[in-house]
């Protein structure tokens, strides 16, 4: 498990500073460069850099030839022109920024804090959202995230679902955290609202989850996929659904979502695995509400409980009381 921390702070090492003014550079085309494309010209002035946020920057007016901005990347240069290039930083970089945000704190000490996530809100930056996530709330909120891995976060919830997540404030306690949840010790269960009647009340989902190799958007039950195991228990069923309470022994992407929709309940409102809106739930009806742990520090064993926001909640009564 060290690996993952190793793997996780490496990862760490790659975010850029923000850089407010972005950096100007000009050259003017060699004769080895005469005729050639603007955008191969650009990356022989700008190698750190990838073609495609170079070509980006060329598209959005950040590049000039001769003073005019040049905004196809296919166009063809001459030898002695002048390039001109605002070296505006890659989304990325600029996205791991404390940014001021408001966060659901149910526990906090010097050592970790535990977060009641908001549904909608993501806990990572990642392609279409580079800002407002958990991780920008946590470099705001205390300096000390800005040096540890991922900003302290040892393990996500989805966008779309809510409740409750750990994060380590040291490294230490973010090293104990991910070693406790690769061992199978940190306990944690969700609400979760599914298509049809769930028959046997009680069972456990053994199989392995993977990337779907017909969609790199979905996660699936591939047999060479890594371990993955779900306890259910229905808590009601009632007009088409059920109310049930979900154990991770693992914690694999998308794993209720993938396990539930793979024996025929998928996640109402889950689009990506064929749940339908319903029971005016908008967003996939699953809920983070109990999380339990060993203190890295102190030992102590750690129990919190969430109760599912308004959407859930009224959701989850009308499946438990259909009657009224």
């Amino acid at each position: 498990m060290a690996c993952a921390v190793v793997e996780a702070a490496a990862d760490a090492d790659l975010e850029l500073p923000v850089v407010e003014s972005p950096e100007r550079r000009e050259a003017q085309v060699p004769q080895a460069l005469h005729g050639q494309r603007l955008d191969k010209a650009v990356v022989a002035m700008a190698g750190e850099f990838s073609r495609n946020h170079l070509q980006g920057l060329i598209e959005q007016g950040h590049v000039s030839l001769d003073g005019a901005p040049a905004r196809v990347s296919s166009r063809k240069v001459l030898a002695g022109q002048v390039i001109a290039v605002e070296l505006v930083p890659t989304a990325e970089s600029r996205a791991f920024r404390p940014e001021t945000l408001a966060l659901d704190v149910v526990f906090e000490d010097e050592h970790l804090m535990v977060i009641d996530k908001a549904a909608g809100m993501v806990v990572h930056p990642a392609a279409g959202n580079w800002s407002g996530t958990i991780l920008n709330a946590l470099l705001g909120r205390h300096p000390g995230a800005a040096s540890l891995p991922r900003a302290g976060i040892v393990h996500r919830l989805d966008k779309d679902t809510s409740g409750l997540m750990v994060v380590g404030k040291t490294l230490a306690a973010v090293t104990a955290l991910t070693r406790a949840i690769a061992a199978r010790e940190v306990h944690r269960q969700y609400l979760a609202i599914v298509h049809g009647e769930v028959r046997p009340p009680s069972f456990t989902i053994d199989a392995p989850i993977a990337r779907d190799p017909q969609s790199r958007v979905r996660m699936a039950i591939v047999a060479s996929g890594k371990p993955a195991r779900t306890d259910i228990q229905a808590v009601a069923s009632a007009h088409g659904f059920s109310a049930l309470r979900c154990t991770l022994h693992t914690g694999r992407t998308h794993q209720i979502r993938v396990h539930l929709a793979a024996r025929g309940h998928p996640l109402v409102a889950d689009a990506v695995y064929g749940g339908r809106p319903a029971l005016a739930m908008t967003r996939q009806a699953l809920h983070a509400t109990r999380l339990a742990f060993e203190h890295p520090v102190s030992g102590q064993t750690l129990t919190f409980d969430a109760l599912p926001p308004a959407d859930l909640a009224s959701a989850w009564e009308h499946v438990l009381a259909p009657g009224d």
